[in-house]
């Protein structure tokens, strides 16, 4: 009832709505990068190392994305650069249709990934800023909920269009959120709180150094803590979860499908997490969420049957996923508007290096028959890390106004 009452107010539908097709954008074309790599893996004849290197690429422009994105949207607003990193990773995603090589294609997936990882920070800080205290945190978990959407779209792609028109659709289809945002230039303004200290901005330099003042050092550290245990584990379980069922001796069906259960157990995972987060606190969401998915890892690794290991994969997304929107809800709410978004990008940005660092983890100690179980435990460790400097160093921010707390700029 309480998500139904969000949607009632038509502005907040409206942006949540709106930013959340932008999402869903995102996730999708995520989401599809995975699969079309397969079907290139063949056409191109790509050995292991050069599909790891273009993920990583991938994962790479996302990190820088996610930085200067943020720093970007402190000065020139939250709207613009959601736009622009909307534009940025369509048309790249377009023009990857028509590379003809390896590395021409390495360019372009970095520079969509620049845009992909930029639009998701900004989004997230937009909507942080645009709802009512009361209903923040939920809102922005909703939103993170698009992502499971996106995904779907990606899997049905995937199936319908791939086999039967080749990748090359797929990255085409990947020009439409550019159509999109030409819908969102009139659809979303920005946030009311930074269009009120509009022309008070801090430098660049000045942004950076606030993270680290002694106002927010603790909480850039537990925030950078926290992003990179969570994209590391995320990235290193999740894109091996159909091979790591293949190594352990199952055939499940068809990989797209198997990836269709896992990301609809994510949905239930955000829906929870958005219900929760208002009634025990953002503090109680992540904590809680992040033991369970590090139970899930253990369970995971340890399966022994298909059942067991079907059912310990969709806690593991289904809890993962609903640590996620925690995740996205709580950081906007530890800078104050001058700040957020480069606070909200720069611990983004550093958890893209665990993204990038967790495949190739996995990867290297499976070709070492380094035990699956062995590998999870790994991931336990550090899920429960994550969730530790959250309990012992993190703050609660349900219903609280961090513009109030230190100021509308900081120096």
């Amino acid at each position: 009832m309480k998500n139904l009452a969000l949607m009632r107010d038509p502005k907040q539908r409206k942006l949540l709505f709106s930013a959340g097709l932008s999402w869903l954008f995102d996730a999708m074309e995520v989401g599809m990068i995975s699969f079309i790599v397969t079907a290139l893996a063949v056409e191109w004849k790509l050995g292991a190392e050069q599909v790891g290197l273009l993920m990583a690429i991938n994962s790479i422009g996302m990190a820088v994305g996610a930085a200067i994105s943020g720093l970007m949207a402190d000065r020139y607003g939250r709207r613009a650069i959601l736009l622009w990193t909307l534009l940025i990773f369509s048309f790249a995603s377009g023009l990857s249709a028509l590379a003809t090589g390896f590395v021409v294609l390495c360019i372009l997936r970095f520079v969509a990934g620049f845009g992909l990882g930029g639009e998701l920070p900004v989004a997230s800080t937009l909507v942080s800023e645009s709802v009512p205290a009361k209903e923040r945190g939920r809102a922005v978990v909703l939103l993170e909920s698009f992502w499971a959407c996106g995904w779907i779209v990606a899997a049905l792609i995937a199936f319908f269009i791939i086999p039967e028109y080749g990748w090359r659709m797929a990255f085409l289809i990947g020009v439409v959120p550019a159509l999109y945002a030409l819908y969102l230039r009139r659809a979303i303004q920005d946030s009311p709180r930074f269009t009120a200290q509009r022309g008070r901005n801090l430098s660049f330099s000045g942004r950076i150094k606030s993270l680290w003042s002694a106002k927010h050092r603790s909480a850039t550290i537990t925030l950078w803590v926290l992003w990179f245990t969570v994209v590391f584990s995320y990235y290193g379980m999740f894109l091996w979860l159909p091979s790591v069922m293949v190594l352990k001796g199952f055939d499940l069906v068809k990989s797209f499908q198997y990836v269709l259960i896992m990301t609809l157990a994510q949905l239930p995972g955000y829906f929870t997490a958005a219900y929760f987060i208002e009634k025990f606190g953002r503090k109680f969401v992540l904590v809680a969420y992040l033991m369970l998915t590090a139970g899930s890892a253990l369970w995971f690794g340890n399966a022994e049957t298909e059942g067991a290991l079907i059912a310990a994969g969709i806690c593991l997304s289904f809890f993962n996923l609903g640590a996620w929107g925690g995740m996205y809800a709580y950081t906007p709410e530890l800078y104050p508007t001058a700040v957020r978004g480069t606070g909200v990008g720069f611990a983004a940005s550093f958890g893209r290096i665990g993204g990038i660092i967790g495949p190739y983890l996995v990867g290297m100690l499976v070709a070492q028959e380094i035990a699956i179980a062995k590998v999870f435990m790994i991931f336990f460790v550090t899920i429960i890390i994550g969730a530790l400097a959250v309990l012992f160093f993190g703050k609660e921010t349900k219903g609280t106004d961090p513009d109030k707390e230190f100021g509308n700029t900081v120096t």
